[in-house]
C-alpha cells in the first residue's frame, strides 16, 4: 500500500470506530427547549427527562420554576427571560414566513387520547388538597381546561402548565385545582380542543373512606362478618335437617 492509501484506510477505520462509539453510547439524560408563538401568545419552555424545569411567563414578565418544594431548586443564569423575549420576536418573524410558504397546507387536528382526574394526596375531609386533570395525546397545543364544583364554575385556585411535547409529536398538559374535600362534593374538569366537537368531561366525587371516617371500616367488616356467620348457621341447619330426613 502507498502512504496515501494507508492514510485513507486509517481514516475509514477511525470513522467506523467513531460511529460504533456513537451508536453504543447510553443516553443518561434528555433535555429539551421549546419556543412557540402565535399572533397573541407565546411559549418558551425548558425541560429535562420528561419534567418541566422552567418557562417564561410573558404576563408576569419573569421566568417561572414550577418544581415542587421537596426537590433541589434549579435556576438558569441571568438573562434567561430576556432571551426568551428575544426568541419570541424571531419566532413571530418565522411564523409570518411559514404562513406564506404553507398557505394552502391543512393543519392536522388530533383529539386528546387520555383525560384523567385524581388527587395529589390521599383524601382527608377538611384537609387542603389538589385535584389534577391530566390531558395527553392532543395536537396542536394547547387545550382549555375549566373546573366546576357542584355544577358551579370555579376559577380561584386553578392553574395549568404550558404544553409538554410527547415523543409521538402530540402534547400533554396538566391543570390543577386547590380544594378542601367535603363529603358529597362533586368536581369536574372539562377539556376543550380544536379536534373536539364538545368538551371531554371527567368527574371526581368526594366519597367516604375508611381513613376519613374511622367508623366506616369497622362497621363494614362487622356487617360482613355477621352476614357470613348467619349464612354458616343457615347452611349447618339445612344439612342437619337433610341428614335427619335420610336417616
Amino acid at each position: 500500500l502507498t502512504v496515501r492509501e494507508l492514510l485513507m484506510k486509517m481514516k475509514e477505520l477511525l470513522l467506523f470506530l467513531s460511529c460504533v462509539l456513537c451508536v453504543s453510547a447510553d443516553v443518561l439524560h434528555e433535555d429539551i427547549g421549546i419556543t412557540g408563538c402565535s399572533d397573541s401568545d407565546g411559549e418558551v419552555m425548558y425541560g429535562l427527562d420528561g419534567e418541566e424545569l422552567a418557562y417564561a411567563d410573558f404576563n408576569k414578565q419573569e421566568e417561572i420554576y414550577p418544581q415542587p418544594p421537596f426537590v433541589d431548586h434549579f435556576t438558569y443564569g441571568e438573562g434567561t427571560y430576556e432571551q426568551a423575549v428575544a426568541d419570541q420576536q424571531i419566532c413571530k418573524g418565522n411564523l409570518q414566513t411559514a404562513r406564506k410558504v404553507m398557505k394552502e397546507y391543512p393543519l392536522e387536528h388530533v383529539a386528546p387520547s387520555g383525560v384523567m382526574i385524581y388527587t395529589r394526596d390521599e383524601v382527608e375531609f377538611g384537609e387542603k388538597n389538589t385535584l389534577i386533570c391530566h390531558v395527553t395525546g392532543f395536537y396542536p397545543a394547547p387545550v382549555n381546561v375549566s373546573w366546576t364544583k357542584n355544577e358551579q364554575k370555579v376559577t380561584e385556585g386553578s392553574s395549568i402548565n404550558v404544553p409538554y411535547p410527547n415523543k409521538d409529536g402530540t402534547f400533554t398538559q396538566i391543570s390543577r385545582l386547590d380544594f378542601t374535600p367535603q363529603l358529597g362534593d362533586i368536581y369536574s374538569c372539562a377539556v376543550q380542543h380544536l379536534a373536539l366537537t364538545q368538551p371531554l368531561t371527567k368527574i371526581y366525587e368526594v366519597e367516604a373512606s375508611a381513613r376519613s371516617d374511622p367508623g366506616v371500616g369497622p362497621s363494614v367488616f362487622c356487617g360482613v362478618g355477621l352476614t357470613l356467620g348467619l349464612l354458616g348457621v343457615a347452611a349447618g341447619t339445612f344439612f342437619l335437617i337433610k341428614g335427619n330426613e335420610c336417616s
